[in-house]
């Protein structure tokens, strides 16, 4: 048997990274500022993985594929959450 400790992941700390609030509120200025209807473009990438929900625009595109959509739907949980 192996006696190593198993190493935990801890998916929020983030090293010299932008913070997924970070990326969010910049991918939300750049929708905003394009007119668009942020939120739903925002809840529209998530459900469907669809970049194209995401304007191009600031590079808001490129931004928000820095973090990944399942700790992206984490992060939303467990702020709505408080938890």
């Amino acid at each position: 048997m192996d006696d190593r400790s198993t190493l935990m992941f801890d998916g929020t700390e983030k090293t010299g990274q932008r913070t997924p609030k970070e990326i969010l509120e910049e991918v939300y200025n750049a929708l905003d500022e394009k007119g668009y209807n942020a939120i739903d473009q925002i809840v529209g990438y998530i459900l469907s993985g669809d970049p194209s929900y995401i304007t191009s625009h600031n590079n808001a595109r490129n931004v928000i594929r820095q973090i990944d959509r399942d700790d992206l739907a984490e992060v939303l949980v467990r702020s709505y959450l408080d938890k």
